[in-house]
């Protein structure tokens, strides 16, 4: 009679939470307890010689943080600022960055096992290296990032 509330647990642990946003017709999850909040897009100051795909930084209450076109990142076609625009700050081992998306959708608790291992053939808008896993969730798919590989082992350096 114990074992029931056990495996009851068991699944409830194999749930993730995602937030989940869309980005040049993908859709892509990253797990919720690296971001830290979702904000309007703003005016960004711009820094001067950084790379392309960081368009600047935001006084976020007395925090500056720096903030990168996810697109942009991606090597993906950037949409034009919208209404639906909007920040997704986050933090990843210390470090504290807003990523612009097209649109924040939606939270989904995603059980781990739709959650299947990328492939070269699976992922071909962005590179596998960013994507930890790829969510077959109510009839449709989502790209869950590698948030770590995205910010702290890439190219982006705005660690320092």
């Amino acid at each position: 009679m114990s074992e029931q509330p056990i495996s009851q647990e068991k699944s409830i642990l194999d749930e993730k939470q995602f937030v989940v946003f869309g980005l040049a017709r993908e859709t892509y999850g990253i797990d919720i307890n690296l971001v830290r909040e979702i904000i309007n897009m703003q005016e960004l100051t711009a820094i001067p010689k950084s790379a392309e795909y960081i368009k600047g930084i935001i006084n976020l209450r007395g925090r500056i943080i720096p903030v990168f076109d996810l697109a942009g990142k991606f090597m993906l076609e950037s949409k034009p600022v919208a209404k639906s625009t909007r920040i997704v700050v986050v933090e990843v081992r210390g470090l504290t960055v807003g990523m612009i998306v097209d649109v924040v959708s939606e939270v989904l608790m995603i059980p781990a096992e739709v959650i299947e291992q990328p492939t070269e053939m699976m992922v071909t808008s962005i590179s596998e290296q960013f994507v930890k896993g790829i969510a077959k969730y109510s009839d449709r798919l989502v790209i869950i990032l590698n948030l770590e590989k995205v910010l702290i082992n890439s190219d982006m350096d705005l660690a320092g």
